[in-house]
């Protein structure tokens, strides 16, 4: 028999569990592989997922994407997109600069579009599967080649 304690809707709680064979089998939890999850997503990626996607203005679209980066993408990133933030040291992640001119997926959109929802194995997330909406990341690739890159390239 075990006691356990907690909170249910901001009320205190105690409880008893009474130990059955099948409440003490262990169970172990192992991540899908980070290539494998990649897989997946690079299966399920489609420029035409987008097709749908509106905005009533660009300032919303810029807007949402600022958002999006500051939440998602700035501890790796940097908040000018420079990459090289402790962030990314500490876990020894090799984050490239998004703002360099030679950027090789500044040419378009999709490829932005694409790089966001599939990852990379070096560490990028699977946005697109466990994370951020269609929406979202049509809005930080848009804020990431129409404002960020400019305002960067612009300011040296």
């Amino acid at each position: 028999m075990r006691t356990v304690r907690g909170t249910v809707g901001g009320a205190f709680v105690l409880g008893i569990l009474l130990a059955t064979g099948a409440c003490e089998k262990e169970y172990h939890f192992e991540p899908p592989d980070r290539d494998e999850r990649i897989g997946e997503a690079e299966v399920l990626y489609s420029p035409l997922m987008f097709d749908s996607v509106t905005w009533a203005d660009d300032e919303a679209r810029a807007a949402t994407g600022n958002e999006v980066f500051a939440a998602e993408c700035r501890n790796c990133h940097g908040t000018l997109g420079r990459g090289g933030t402790d962030y990314a040291g500490q876990r020894s992640l090799a984050v490239p600069s998004l703002v360099e001119p030679g950027w090789r997926f500044a040419a378009s959109m999709d490829s932005v579009r694409h790089r966001v929802f599939v990852g990379h194995v070096s560490g990028m997330p699977t946005w697109g599967v466990a994370g951020i909406t269609h929406r979202e990341i049509d809005a930080v690739a848009y804020y990431l080649l129409e404002r960020l890159r400019p305002e960067v390239l612009e300011g040296g």
